[in-house]
């Protein structure tokens, strides 16, 4: 399968402040891929980058294998891009707008007409005869994700598009991008955790300005392995008896953690506690998820 957007050695300074020092990935075809960091971690510079709005202090980034230039727009005919925060015009409506993004794109006005039905049908938004100016940021959103799908690019870039919705509003973008990415390419940045294991194929974690971990979510899993048993006993001396019989394991407010727990541990675990006739409140075999490795990856 090969790369739609490919990144290497990306570097960018702003005055003394290094925002990326050597930024290297790649996101393959039809590849819902999640960008992961805290807020200011040179995810939106690394999106300009990508659209040309940001000359980079070294590195090369190529879309669809050709090399993006700053200030040109020669790449960008593979590209949708949904800012953080879209901007409209609230005068218009939703069938108006795409008109005029069709336009501006150089499309043919039978195109324009037949992908906007096949696009605010997606978006949930084809029957909305209302003005922009009174949607909500979740419609507005939704429109944003159909205006930069409009010229069916090979890659769609969203930075963080579910940061300001409520939980419907989330599920709903997530939803649409999922969909987007049977199609094209999505690449979506985002520091809510939750979203990229609900939809991503792959992700990659940035922290000081560099690619910390990247790859398929289940092989990263499999590496990272970090499998933990839980015990919340009844009486918290009873979570120290525990410890005493397994003392790779740790006591935290009453509870008995057994962490790089096999199968196995967890049976021996469970036998000690029918043996010591111990009650337990919960036994829980927690697996490795994404919030556990992102702050394994930015130390904390």
């Amino acid at each position: 399968m090969a790369d739609v957007l490919e990144i290497n050695g990306l570097c960018k300074r702003f005055g003394s402040k290094q925002a990326l020092g050597g930024v290297t990935l790649s996101v393959p075809e039809r590849c819902v891929f999640g960008f992961v960091g805290r807020n200011g971690a040179g995810k939106t510079t690394t999106m300009k980058s990508i659209i040309g709005l940001l000359k980079p202090d070294g590195g090369e980034i190529t879309v669809c294998g050709e090399r993006v230039a700053y200030g040109g727009t020669k790449t960008n005919r593979f590209i949708g891009y949904l800012p953080d925060v879209p901007e409209f015009y609230g005068y218009m409506t939703a069938r108006e707008y795409m008109s005029l993004c069709g336009r501006a794109a150089g499309m043919k006005s039978s195109d324009i007409k037949a992908r906007t039905d096949e696009l605010l049908e997606l978006v949930g938004l084809s029957d909305e005869k209302h003005r922009i100016k009174g949607y909500s940021r979740g419609m507005k959103q939704r429109l944003g994700i159909a205006q930069a799908l409009i010229n069916r690019p090979k890659l769609l870039i969203c930075d963080e598009p579910t940061s300001a919705l409520d939980p419907v509003g989330r599920r709903e973008i997530l939803d649409i991008l999922k969909d987007a990415g049977k199609q094209t390419s999505v690449f979506f940045s985002t520091h809510i955790l939750t979203d990229v294991e609900r939809i991503c194929d792959r992700v990659a974690f940035l922290e000081g300005g560099k690619v910390a971990l990247s790859g398929d979510i289940d092989e990263i899993r499999k590496k990272r392995s970090d499998t933990a048993v839980e015990v919340l006993p009844e009486k918290p001396s009873d979570a120290a008896l525990l410890a005493e019989q397994f003392p790779s394991g740790e006591v935290r407010d009453g509870c008995f953690t057994l962490k790089n727990a096999s199968a196995q541990d967890a049976e021996d675990l469970m036998k000690c506690i029918l043996a010591k006739h111990i009650s337990v409140v919960r036994f829980e075999r927690r697996e490795p998820d994404l919030e556990n490795m992102f702050m394994e990856v930015i130390g904390e």
